[in-house]
């Protein structure tokens, strides 16, 4: 895939079925990742029949819900949405890490790709100026299984 600008160039992903898991914690925020997700997968060409979305509780269950997506869906790429907000204790880190740690073994083990649409923030206001994220995971899951 030729690069330009950092961006990768747009291939013909019309024939991918893709399977999208978003958490419903911080709803307003994964909702509009959902959203900039969808709008780069039709700009990508996916078809709206090729699109699954499995909604979970919250980003610790993300991991579980896109292993459902490739195995049940049979899905080629899969994308996860959430979003964790830090608080007063370390439960933000811990929750990253095993989520982010799953993702990438659970890629692995299956040899499809996993976008990455998880913000890790500090305030509901950084999260809501990286709403553009959810783009940028299809694009990376896209591209991926476009190799």
């Amino acid at each position: 895939m030729k690069k330009r600008s950092g961006k990768s160039e747009r291939g013909d992903a019309s024939k991918i079925k893709v399977g999208i898991a978003v958490a419903r914690f911080n709803e307003d925020i994964t909702e509009a990742l959902l959203e900039a997700a969808l709008h780069e997968l039709r700009a990508w060409g996916v078809k709206e029949a090729n699109v699954h979305i499995m909604r979970v509780a919250g980003s610790f269950e993300l991991p579980f819900a896109c292993q459902q997506l490739l195995d049940k869906k049979k899905v080629d790429a899969a994308i996860a949405l959430g979003c964790i907000i830090k608080g007063e204790t370390k439960h933000d880190e811990y929750i990253a890490h095993a989520v982010f740690n799953a993702l990438q073994a659970l890629s692995r083990e299956s040899g499809k790709p996993i976008g990455l649409g998880i913000l890790t923030v500090n305030s509901l206001a950084q999260a809501k100026g990286r709403i553009d994220y959810g783009s940028a995971a299809a694009a990376a899951a896209l591209e991926a299984a476009l190799l």
